[in-house]
């Protein structure tokens, strides 16, 4: 599992960071995008070797980077807006999510239980925020600026609240991951629902309608798995074992979801 979990992570710090940065608005963030890959780079690398302080070290720019930049845009864009609005809470999510993955990677590659979270926990949290806390919270937010609904704006708080309530379910029972997992499905699927019906209708791009499609119809059997496994951890029932989920449930929502969406809305011109 440990290969897999490690090229989803690269994924995510390479090319879904870079590219989902271009449809946040905001100055600086063009450079930011750009010099994201350069800075990832030796965390990749820490992901092949072994634990310890080399491991951990060559991650320390890469954390850095998600809080004095990315962290930092989020305080100054809720200065400067001064919103709590739907969209822009699921934008300032997105913006502030890969510090903890980065955080997580950390620890992960010191060999350190950060919080009490074991370390295979802490690995695979790290895609989770990457993909889910950055990833599903931008696209939740540029739906939300796309489609005037009232879908639309629980589906920009679902998936933030239910990307922390998950994290909150480490902390205090399955029961509460279980009800993480509800919200966060709920968002979700919410996401699929609009983009099938109103974002992918309105383009005029058969490339991007193809791309819109592919992104919603994942999210109808990926989430599923995400219920039955958070079901199955609460109450001990038959459920996929954590290799499966990454293998399906993790690596279709990073490839077939999160990146071809971004892709799509990059053609769009739409920005958050």
């Amino acid at each position: 599992m440990a290969l897999l979990v490690n090229s989803i992570i690269m994924l995510g710090m390479l090319v879904l960071m870079p590219l989902g940065l271009r449809l946040v608005d905001g100055p600086g963030i063009a450079r930011l995008a750009r010099w994201w890959p350069v800075v990832a780079v030796p965390s990749a690398v820490a992901l092949w070797l072994p634990r310890g302080a080399l491991a951990a070290g060559l991650c320390v720019p890469y954390a850095l980077m998600t809080l004095l930049l990315l962290a930092g845009l989020a305080v100054t864009r809720l200065a400067q807006r001064r919103s709590l609005a739907s969209a822009e809470v699921a934008v300032l999510t997105a913006l502030a999510a890969p510090t903890a993955a980065a955080s997580a990677l950390v620890a992960e590659r010191a060999g350190h239980e950060l919080f009490g979270f074991g370390l295979g926990i802490l690995a695979l949290t790290v895609p989770h925020l990457h993909f889910a806390g950055f990833g599903a919270a931008l696209i939740a937010g540029l739906v939300c600026r796309s489609v005037d609904s009232g879908a639309a704006r629980a589906a920009a708080w679902c998936v933030p609240v239910g990307t922390l309530l998950v994290l909150a379910g480490y902390f205090v029972d399955d029961t509460a991951e279980l009800a993480g997992a509800v919200v966060l499905t709920t968002g979700m699927w919410l996401i699929a629902w609009l983009t099938w019906r109103d974002v992918r209708a309105r383009s005029a791009d058969r490339a991007t309608r193809t791309l819109l499609a592919v992104a919603a119809a994942t999210l109808a059997v990926t989430m599923l798995l995400a219920l039955s496994w958070a079901l199955g951890e609460a109450t001990g029932l038959p459920h996929p074992s954590l290799a499966w989920m990454a293998a399906t449930h993790g690596l279709a929502n990073a490839l077939a979801f999160v990146l071809c969406a971004l892709v799509a809305w990059r053609r769009t011109g739409v920005r958050a």
